[in-house]
C-alpha cells in the first residue's frame, strides 16, 4: 500500500532550497526516484551544482511553478512512481 506523509521544514523561499534542506528526501525509505520542488507563484532556478548532487544519489529533481508541481505529484503517484514532493506555498 502506498502512503503519503506531510512534513514541514524551515524552507520559506527558493533561495533557503540546498542540498543540505533536502537531506530528508534522500534519507526516505524505500527511496525515491523523483523529487518535485514548487517554487511558489513561478518557476525559480535553483543551483545547478545542488541538482546534479541530487542526480548523484540516483534522485531527479523537477522544479515546477507549486501549482503545477502538485498536480505533476499527483500524476507521478497515480503511476505508482517513488515520488516525493517539496512545496513552497504560492
Amino acid at each position: 500500500p502506498r502512503s503519503a506523509t506531510v512534513v514541514s521544514s524551515q524552507v520559506g523561499s527558493h533561495r533557503d532550497i540546498s542540498f543540505e534542506s533536502l537531506s530528508l528526501f534522500r534519507l526516505l525509505e524505500p527511496h525515491i526516484e523523483i523529487l518535485v520542488l514548487g517554487t511558489g507563484d513561478r518557476v525559480e532556478r535553483l543551483h545547478p551544482a545542488m541538482l546534479k548532487q541530487m542526480r548523484e544519489c540516483r534522485i531527479s529533481v523537477e522544479v515546477q511553478d507549486t501549482p503545477n508541481a502538485c498536480a505533476t505529484f499527483n500524476f507521478l503517484m497515480s503511476e505508482k512512481r517513488m515520488v516525493a514532493a517539496g512545496l513552497i506555498p504560492p
